[in-house]
């Protein structure tokens, strides 16, 4: 798709969404402006962007300085930023102190939509970051060749279940289960820990279920997995690895897979 030179804005966090994004906006046309935040987004983000700008965490003017001057219209949000750290790189400007204020509560979702809000009200709609990204979205069905036994679909069942009960709170997007029995939530600490601390409470055989939030919004905080994952899957004794279909990314699928048939791991991709 030729898009004659559009520019569109990247809000870039941590992680590879945000380069893997780049890469695939510059393939349709695009030229992407980014955003990045120090601390967060990996290096390397200058080489595949027109023009970047790192800021801190909360420094909303600089975020909405560096669009508006180069005539940004539409822009997403791709990559996290670890909760963890925040007390190190938050940093808000006047501007940020006001959004913060103006919350009523503090998840994910509630200060991500006061964000995207308020750069709508500059002239800036935030658009859904799988743009470009269908390619890697997680394909239904058993994706490697072990497949989960019958004990482990009645836990990546039982997981499905319990992950959209924690997502309706905005907890995590991951859990651990074994024998019908929760092993670990994912919350503050992320995925990776979760999985450790899941797979060394099922001493082998677990079965770890990442989905998205019930009412999920696809302009940020997609669940997404990548070789890193499979290599912590492994590590943990965790047996399936099931997410959730249509929306959780797999980023290098080909090495994921590979990888997890290397390890005896099943990846299934699920649908409620």
């Amino acid at each position: 798709m030729d898009r004659d030179g559009e520019i569109i804005g990247l809000i870039a966090g941590n992680g590879q969404f945000p380069r893997l994004f780049a890469e695939n906006a510059r393939a349709e046309g695009f030229r992407v402006v980014a955003v990045a935040h120090l601390g967060e987004t990996l290096p390397g983000l200058d080489e595949l962007v027109e023009e970047i700008t790192w800021i801190k965490v909360g420094q909303l003017d600089t975020l909405v300085d560096a669009f508006r001057a180069r005539g940004v219209e539409r822009a997403v949000m791709a990559g996290g930023i670890y909760k963890a750290g925040l007390m190190e790189g938050f940093a808000p400007d006047a501007r940020g102190v006001r959004l913060l204020q103006r919350l009523t509560k503090w998840s994910d979702d509630a200060v991500l939509r006061e964000l995207a809000a308020e750069l709508e009200g500059e002239g800036i709609a935030v658009v859904e970051s799988t743009l470009f990204l269908d390619s890697i979205l997680t394909r239904e069905g058993v994706l490697t060749d072990r497949q989960p036994d019958e004990a482990q679909w009645r836990d990546i069942r039982f997981g499905l279940e319990v992950v959209k009960g924690i997502g309706r709170f905005d907890v995590g997007q991951t859990v651990v289960v074994k024998s019908g029995m929760v092993l670990a939530v994912e919350a503050i600490e992320g995925t990776d820990a979760t999985l450790r601390r899941g797979g060394a409470l099922g001493r082998g055989g677990a079965v770890a279920v990442k989905a998205s939030k019930p009412t999920q919004d696809l302009r940020f905080d997609v669940p997404a997995v990548g070789i890193e994952t499979v290599s912590v899957c492994a590590e943990a004794g965790i047996a399936v690895l099931a997410l959730e279909a249509r929306k959780t990314l797999m980023f290098d699928r080909r090495q994921v897979l590979a990888a997890a048939d290397s390890h005896g791991i099943a990846v299934v991709g699920v649908r409620l």
